[in-house]
């Protein structure tokens, strides 16, 4: 008797430009977020120079004070800078690479579906992109279909959103992600299987923010 509930065939994915971009800016919203966050250490240094440019103003008299005043102008600055003003820059640049993306064409037909052994990804011969090496061999159905398989170790990254969940997969070197809309749960696709087999098997959630966003979330489908 299995785990969890599967699917009994793959449903339609029906992925939105829209909806392409919505998953993004949730995804990119969420990262920010740790991105802008000051670390203790920083608070911690912050604190300390704000409490000998205190006490500099209040001890002090005169011109003496002038230091104090500049040190304690100074970070707020910086705590303006390092919140606002980078949650701005880095904002402005994701709106920069977004806009020249446009959603892979396989997504508006690919179907999914969800096995113990991965994710089941279905979709025409015609909008079959290049898959690399390391993937199931092809199922063709009817000469009109065919299936591959992302396999649980291939995933290397994932998070969850209000709306998606976003994965990414590794595959002989190349990259790869994939989109699932919790929509699906109304189609009868076990968004909670998913969610249990990826803790189980790729762990604690989370991107890694040292690339650009877009190039590390979602890789440009024509780059080979």
């Amino acid at each position: 008797m299995a785990l969890y509930p599967y699917t009994l065939q793959p449903v339609d994915l029906n992925l939105t430009d829209a909806e392409f971009r919505q998953a993004q800016t949730q995804l990119f919203d969420s990262n920010n977020q740790q991105l802008t966050r000051i670390s203790t250490k920083t608070w911690v240094i912050v604190g300390i120079i704000s409490a000998i440019a205190l006490a500099g103003i209040i001890f002090l008299q005169g011109y003496s004070t002038i230091i104090f005043w500049l040190m304690l102008v100074g970070v707020v600055i910086y705590l303006l800078a390092r919140t606002y003003g980078l949650k701005w820059y880095v904002k402005q640049e994701f709106d920069k690479q977004i806009s020249g993306q446009s959603m892979p064409e396989e997504m508006k037909t690919m179907k999914i579906g969800i096995q113990q052994h991965g994710l089941v990804m279905t979709m025409p011969m015609t909008n079959v992109p290049k898959m690399p090496k390391g993937y199931n061999s092809p199922l063709v159905r009817g000469g009109q279909m065919q299936q591959a398989i992302i396999k649980w170790e291939n995933i290397s990254n994932w998070q969850e959103t209000a709306d998606f969940i976003v994965m990414m997969f590794n595959v002989e070197g190349q990259q790869g992600s994939q989109i699932i809309p919790k929509r699906l749960e109304k189609q009868k696709f076990p968004i909670g299987t998913l969610r249990n087999h990826l803790q189980e098997h790729v762990g604690i959630q989370g991107f890694d923010l040292k690339d650009k966003a877009t190039d590390k979330y979602f890789p440009d489908p024509n780059l080979k």
